[in-house]
């Protein structure tokens, strides 16, 4: 077994106007001062990184980790999420999805596609040139409206759609494999890989890919009702990073999984900061730890109820509490013996 590494902070929730949060420097700074040991960094912040110059310049990417290794603290992984959503995007979400990109590809999906194609392609190119094994994204969807089977699907649809999912996604996860870099795909409603049976779906149609993998975070399983410790039992191997992010599912009369168009506060699910929500991370942490893992635990802030400052002060010794420091020896060795065949024979009656 492995221990896992952490506490780490994905930057994206915090990067602000004001200090500390409008530079790399005072970043790093404040979260280092707060306990962390890793950060990973948003590549659409063109504050904390550029991404086109990290994919092309191994110096600049050296200079990058020594800035932030002054501060103590290790780059974790790039993070392409907003990208990554663009690689396939809905008609119905055109508009809403143009703000994510460039202005001088609003309104040409076909452009914003490969930019946001580009833009993955790069993240691989700058993790291998920053020793990173794995960047985190989001697959996008084409199939999300089409989720709550009304009216009925029409044969072929759902096929359909992860067809051209792979066909999109199939040369940038082999951009990946040249570079010896995972693509981890948070598993999150809105996309069309949500959860382990999407997943699947995903994965057979890139044949199995070997760079298709998961960037884990619970908190998007317990709003969907899914078991997200048995989900660690059936995908540990295609794990390759792992967000730490708490939320909670409290369905009443009036509304469940769907949130019945309400605000963060007062939908039945909602994210919470570490510790405030129902998320099981002692089971969770005690599953990876078992099975091998041994890359990063980042903490991803999201709660509607509690501050980012307070969330990210209380998230650090949190996560530290939670790292098992994974025994190299049975509790029992001290009864046991060497191996003795003869021994063995006997105790069998052969």
């Amino acid at each position: 077994m492995k221990t896992i590494k952490g506490p780490a902070i994905f930057l994206a929730q915090f990067m602000g106007d004001e200090p500390p949060f409008n530079s790399l420097d005072s970043i790093c700074k404040y979260m280092a001062d707060l306990g962390y040991k890793g950060v990973q960094i948003p590549t659409w912040d063109d504050r904390l990184i550029d991404l086109e110059k990290a994919a092309d310049s191994k110096d600049y990417c050296d200079e990058l980790k020594g800035k932030v290794a002054s501060y103590g603290l290790e780059i974790t992984e790039l993070s392409t999420h907003l990208q990554g959503q663009l690689v396939a995007v809905h008609p119905a979400y055109d508009s809403m999805f143009d703000g994510f990109a460039p202005e001088e590809v609003h309104n040409n999906p076909k452009a914003r596609t490969e930019w946001a194609v580009q833009q993955v392609t790069w993240a691989a190119k700058a993790s291998r040139n920053l020793g990173l094994d794995a960047q985190v994204t989001f697959p996008g969807a084409l199939l999300w409206p089409f989720m709550y089977p009304w009216p009925q699907r029409p044969a072929g649809l759902v096929d359909m759609g992860f067809g051209e999912l792979a066909k999109r996604w199939k040369p940038i996860l082999d951009a990946h494999e040249e570079q010896g870099v995972y693509a981890c795909y948070e598993l999150h409603p809105g996309e069309d890989l949500h959860d382990g049976a999407s997943f699947e779906q995903f994965l057979e149609a890139v044949d199995g890919h070997p760079r298709a993998c998961i960037n884990y975070d619970p908190s998007h399983f317990i709003l969907q009702g899914l078991d997200y410790l048995q989900f660690i039992d059936f995908y540990h191997e295609r794990i390759k990073a792992f967000h730490v992010k708490d939320a909670e599912f409290n369905p009443t009369g009036k509304q469940g999984v769907y949130g019945g168009y309400q605000g963060w506060v007062d939908r039945a699910g909602r994210f919470r900061s570490l510790g405030d929500g129902q998320v099981d991370f002692v089971g969770i942490f005690s599953k990876l730890s078992q099975y091998d893992y041994d890359s990063w635990a980042v903490l991803e802030w999201e709660c509607c109820i509690k501050s980012p400052e307070q969330g990210a002060a209380e998230g650090a010794p949190f996560i530290q509490d939670h790292i098992i420091q994974v025994t190299a020896k049975a509790f029992d060795d001290f009864a046991g013996g060497g191996v003795d065949e003869e021994g063995n024979r006997k105790a069998l009656g052969l």
